[in-house]
């Protein structure tokens, strides 16, 4: 049996996506910016992307700006906010377990002279409303904060921190890296409060190296890449025609079927968490029951004692079972996860610790699978702990 549980570092995608980016590439293909009529059916498509997306998070199509993934969305937020409104101050706040892909462009920005706050979490991977309180200056223009955590599962109140930072200032921009929650909950983020917030399409069941950035009317901005003016000036560059429709039609798929597979999901997690409890030496990090619902759908973090992570992994693998030992993007820099040690994980069980996440594709079975392979595994490996 093949189980897939590494959905938070990509999906499989829909066929329906796959049927509709080949035939876009091969009937379709005219350059959005030319004038003639192929041109048109591509800016036709990239339309009508723009449009299913923005029904899903009750704004505008104007609202949506196609990059290439999160990581484009989350530096083009981050860099291209700062730029734009440094002159009002050089202070930015964000959260100590944020991706590599908000925290590495924010390093730079220190290296460029702005000062960034990072607020520390507890357990469960939430901060504490009275520490953003303190944290907020007149020279505070910029809040970065993740609504889903990549490695285990947390949820951020994002409505109630954009209310705390407009009574401060209403002029800070806040920024939500929401490329793990949407598609997985209801986002609206002129209801929620949100400027601007970060997706990526390889996460919900579309083509990877797309994505977009939703910006709020009124967000002062600098372009992030510079050339042909496209998407009106905020990205230039022959938009990736085959990619955007197939992203629009995975959003709107997704949207479709939201209620259902969250139900689906909280299932199949609760049911693994369950099971895991069983085996001796196991740690579930920050999900723990009765507030499973206040946590993420797809995503659980176990620590297991006296086993390193690399060595489960690949011993899961060889049984058709495929994890991660954190996020995707982190394993290119090997080393303990910052999110484990800001919620506290025990020093001992940092490089103990696998990321399962599932999809609308994960079933039951693919669960009690895991969790037989998993009660085989792991007294062997235990027996061979470190000392």
């Amino acid at each position: 049996m093949e189980c897939y549980l590494d959905n938070a570092a990509t999906t499989r995608a829909l066929p329906e996506v796959c049927e509709l980016v080949s035939k876009v590439m091969y009937e379709e293909y005219g350059n959005p910016s030319s004038l003639h009529n192929k041109g048109l059916e591509g800016e036709n498509l990239v339309k009508e992307a723009a449009r299913r997306i923005a029904k899903t998070l009750k704004c505008e199509p104007k609202n949506i700006v196609f990059t290439s993934g999160g990581t484009e969305s989350n530096n083009m937020a981050l860099i291209g906010t700062a730029l734009a409104n440094k002159r009002s101050g050089m202070h930015i706040i964000t959260t100590c377990f944020e991706h590599a892909s908000v925290h590495e462009p924010l390093i730079y920005l220190e290296k460029l002279g702005f000062e960034v706050t990072y607020l520390p979490v507890n357990r469960q991977g939430h901060i504490e409303i009275e520490v953003l309180k303190k944290s907020l200056r007149p020279d505070t223009i910029l809040v970065s904060v993740m609504l889903v955590n990549n490695e285990i599962g947390s949820v951020l109140d994002v409505a109630e921190i954009s209310r705390i930072i407009k009574e401060y200032n209403a002029r800070i921009v806040f920024h939500v890296d929401a490329i793990q929650a949407y598609g997985k909950m209801k986002i609206q983020p002129k209801k929620m409060g949100i400027d601007l917030m970060s997706v990526s399409g390889h996460k919900i069941h579309g083509p990877k190296g797309t994505g977009f950035l939703y910006h709020a009317d009124k967000v002062k901005m600098h372009a992030y890449m510079h050339g042909g003016g496209q998407q009106g000036g905020m990205r230039s560059g022959t938009e990736n025609v085959p990619g955007i429709a197939g992203l629009g039609l995975a959003a709107e798929k997704m949207d479709g079927t939201l209620a259902e597979r969250r139900e689906h999901l909280y299932e199949i997690k609760n049911n693994f968490i369950e099971q895991i409890k069983e085996i001796e030496g196991t740690m579930v990090n920050a999900c723990e029951p009765p507030d499973l619902s206040a946590t993420a759908p797809h995503i659980v973090s176990v620590s297991f004692d006296g086993v390193r992570s690399e060595v489960l992994l690949h011993a899961l693998e060889d049984k058709g079972i495929y994890v991660s030992s954190g996020s995707a993007c982190s394993s290119n820099h090997p080393g303990i996860s910052g999110t484990l040690k800001a919620i506290g994980v025990p020093e001992d069980r940092l490089d103990s610790t696998l990321r399962f996440s599932f999809s609308r594709f994960t079933t039951g079975e693919e669960i009690d699978y895991t969790i037989g392979c998993l009660k085989e595994l792991v007294p062997v490996l235990a027996r061979y702990r470190r000392h």
